[in-house]
Parts: C-alpha cells; structure tokens; sequence
C-alpha cells in the first residue's frame, strides 16, 4: 500500500538506470519482468527527456519462469550490443527478477561481448536508489579509471550528478562557471554528460568535487585512495557554504583565485525591508541529507528562519542529520515514512515547509506553504530556465523559491482582511467578470441548517469562522487547533469569538 501511495526512494536498479540515463555509450541491460519497464517514465514523463533510457529489459513474463530464463538476458545482451554499440555495458536484475537468481553478471562476464561488461551487486530488498546510484557509479569508476599523468595546469572532476537529479543540470553549469572564474577547467563530469572513455581518464585530474555524497561519495573515496585525488567536502549550497567551498578549493590549489560576486543578491534582499517581516519564520525541512542539511544553515544564518524540525530519508546519512539537528537543538527525524513524518510536521507547527514533492502535498492538506528543496520532485522541479540550487547564482534562486510561498500567503492574508469589503466580499464576482459575475447576495441565499455537533466535538460558530479567515493563513491552522483544545478542555460545545481570544490568551502567556 505504501508503494502505492507514495515512496521516497524507488528500488536501487532505478538508481542504477539514473547513472546509465546521465552518461553516454553506456548501455543497462536489466533482467526484469514486463511490469518493471515503468521506470522509463520517470525520465520522459518526469524529467521531460527527449529520449528514452539506455536500458534493454528481458521482460520475461509468468509462462517463461517455467524454461529458462538465462537465454533470455543472454539474448538480450547480445542485441543490446549489436544494435547500440556501447562502449561499455552493465548488467543487474530487478528486485522482482533478484528472486530467481539467474546471475546476470556472471552469465555476461562468461559470454565474451567484444566491449566491457561491468556487473551489478544491488541487493533490492536491503537498498534503495540512492544506493543503487552510488554503487552503479563507483563500480563503473573502479572498472574503467586507470592513473595517468596529471594535467599540466589545476583541474578538476565534477562528482555525483544523474539522471533524476533535483537541479543536477544547472549546479553543473554553475559550478563549471564558479571554477572557471577561479582559474580551474572541468576535466570530466561524471555520470552525467561523461562516456566510458571519459571514465578513463578521471585520473587527469588534480582533485574531485562531490557535489552530490548520495550519488558518488563511494567512487570519490576510490579515487582518493587508488588515484590519489582528494575530494571536496563542502556542498555549496547558500552563501556561506558556497565561500566555504571556494576557500576549501583554494587550500587544495593555492593559486586558485577568488570567483566574482557581483550576481549575489541574496544577503541585501534577506536583509532588506521587504523581508525582515519573514524574519523568526518556522520552518521545517526534510529531503535527502545532503540538501535539508545544507537548506537548515541557509534558513537560519541566511534568511533568518527559526529550523523547528529537521530530518531525511536516506538512512545511509543519518549520522551527519544528527549532527545537524543537534546544533539547530531539534529532534531529528530519520525516516522513509510520510504518515510519520505528516505527523511530526503537525505537531511541530511550522509556518512553511522545505521538503520534497510529498511535503507540497502534506502542506496543502495542513494549510501550510512548502517549497522543494530536494529529490523525489515532480515535473514541475524541472524548469525549462536556468534554475540552479548551487553556487551563488543558486543562493539568489533559493531565496526567491523559499520567500514566495510567504509572500503569497501575506497577499492572501490581506485578502481575507477586506473581505467585507464590497469589492472584495465573496458576494462580489472577479473584477474583470463585472457585476454579471456576482454571486447573489448573502441575504438572498436560503439559509443553511446548522449542523448538530457530534458527541465530544466543538463547533465554530459563524461570527467565529469570520474572526478565525483573518488570522493569516500560515498560522490559521495552529490558531484554530489551539481553541480547539481549550474549549475540549473547558467542555464548551460552541466557540464563539470571546472563546477564540480566550484561547488566545491563555496559549500567550
């Protein structure tokens, strides 16, 4: 049921099948059932790909269990080979296909394709997608890279980006872009954008940058040790981490110059007066590790956000959200449960919430405004414009993402303020409709039946609705849980307007 409504992390072949989307001359060949094939969707449907996955299916069906099924991945392997020529492929099984043990890899490595044949270990009931990314990736890493010498001046590799990715597209053009200013070429992006024969020549240069732990910390600590490459620590994501980044890499090159930031705007905007009002704001963030960690210090040191909650989905990085929560004095919450985590949110009693695709949903059913700040997203996370998360042009994108919500809720609010108003009474029809469009008037209208209130249940009386729609819309929610609760405690049946400020009272001292 749980897959059915909503999962955070799909099985680790999608992340092997992130890994061989984002490359090229890589081919997945995936021992699998016909049903499994649903995965091509996430990439063409969701990220809006011009092209399906690198990715031949055995789809075996129910009535070939009963022969065998190794002919099948042997024949698909074959002509997977004859009609793409990849210069390199990599084989696993699906979880589905895990149950038959038909050991994919050793069937490849044993037929002598003419290209390399790189073998899949993802266990599908103990791991999940990001894991599936991060193995696919340090498996290619450590089959095909060789030392070499390095590159006459400083270089680097860019680490981690995939098919999928929250944003992966435009951090590496920022990031490129954030380099090159400080005087260092990109050697290989790698997955994304890179070849096997780029894989090959990883070892060119001087360092790596991570910009993703959950996609190529394994491949980055390989590197280190058999290349003797170090590898950045710091995400740079929001401003202080991004000069952390930038005085990192120049402890690692010494002649690396300082990048320009004359495209930051957002320290004066957070600063400015059309902000201060957001300042104190509650937030509660949850996503991979990597960004809810990285979003907690831009709330709190940046914009001036209170963190009230603080959590991710990916138990391979639970250490580092401890750590993290910590030092914003918060509980944290590692889980891969959404009902788990709605809870915690509604208990917490944020004013806006930084999270994934499914936290949008959690806010809209508890009246709360949340912006995406991580994996799993939805299509519209992947914007047609330049839209980064990393670098500084990516600090100026994440203010205007997270302050929109609560400018718009503010808009919102006023609304609900003058709605008595003639112009703006839910009487009145849109202004651009005219008085056609007018609903008839309150006293016209039949009045409605007041509904008879449950054993144990309080029920808002309409003077107290009202009073209630001019509370702004991101603290309504709390407001009206609060009198809830004082008039449950008090055994009052009806809140009127006097219960709603008696609550008010009593919950401000």
């Amino acid at each position: 049921m749980k897959l059915a409504v909503w999962t955070y992390e799909g099985p680790p072949h999608v992340g092997a099948m992130r890994v061989a989307t984002g490359m090229k001359g890589l081919h997945y060949v995936l021992h699998a059932p016909q049903g499994d094939t649903y995965a091509d969707l996430l990439f063409t449907m969701i990220e809006r790909r011009g092209h399906r996955p690198p990715v031949t299916y055995t789809t075996f069906q129910s009535r070939d269990l009963g022969s065998d099924t190794a002919d099948l991945f042997r024949s698909a392997c074959e002509d997977a080979v004859a009609r793409f020529s990849p210069e390199a492929i990599i084989v696993g099984a699906s979880c589905t296909a895990e149950l038959i043990q038909d050991d994919p890899g050793g069937m490849a490595e044993a037929m002598g394709l003419p290209v390399p044949v790189i073998a899949l270990e993802l266990p599908s009931y103990q791991r999940k997608e990001n894991f599936g990314a991060d193995e696919t990736f340090y498996q290619i890493v450590r089959h095909l890279a060789v030392p070499c010498a390095r590159s006459e001046r400083p270089t680097c590799n860019i680490l981690g980006p995939t098919g999928l990715g929250f944003r992966h597209r435009d951090d590496v053009t920022e990031i490129t872009s954030l380099l090159a200013d400080m005087g260092i070429e990109v050697n290989v992006t790698a997955p994304m954008g890179s070849r096997p024969s780029d894989i090959a020549r990883l070892g060119a240069a001087h360092f790596n940058v991570l910009l993703y732990p959950e996609t190529a910390e394994a491949a980055a600590r390989w590197c280190e040790k058999e290349l003797g490459q170090p590898f950045t620590r710091t995400v740079p994501m929001g401003v202080g981490a991004t000069r952390d980044f930038v005085a990192e890499i120049r402890r690692l090159v010494p002649e690396a110059t300082a990048p320009s930031e004359a495209g930051l705007r957002l320290p004066w905007y957070a600063a400015s007066v059309d902000s201060t009002y957001l300042t104190g704001k509650r937030v509660f963030i949850f996503g991979d590790a990597t960004h809810a960690i990285a979003a907690a210090r831009i709330a709190r040191d940046e914009m001036g956000f209170e963190v009230a909650g603080l959590g991710c989905y990916n138990r391979e990085f639970a250490r580092p959200l401890r750590q993290a929560a910590k030092e914003y004095g918060v509980v944290p919450l590692i889980t891969d449960d959404y009902l788990e985590l709605e809870a915690a949110i509604e208990a917490a009693q944020p004013e806006m919430i930084l999270g994934t695709q499914m936290e949008r949903h959690i806010g809209k059913r508890l009246g709360i405004p949340c912006a995406v700040i991580s994996a799993p997203v939805h299509v519209q996370d992947f914007p047609a414009r330049y839209s980064p998360v990393m670098g500084f042009e990516g600090a100026n994108v994440i203010f205007d993402t997270w302050v929109h919500p609560l400018v718009m809720g503010l808009e919102e609010h006023l609304l609900h303020m003058f709605r008595d108003d003639f112009e703006f009474s839910d009487e009145a029809g849109a202004s651009h409709h005219g008085t056609a469009a007018a609903r008839p008037a309150a006293a016209e209208r039949a009045p409605e039946p007041a509904a008879e209130p449950a054993t144990g249940e309080v029920v808002w009386l309409d003077a107290a609705e009202r009073e209630l729609r001019k509370i702004p819309f991101f603290v309504r929610g709390k407001a009206r849980r609060n009198t809830e609760s004082f008039a449950a405690a008090r055994g009052v049946a009806q809140i009127s307007v006097d219960t709603l400020y008696e609550a008010k009272a009593h919950y401000a001292r």
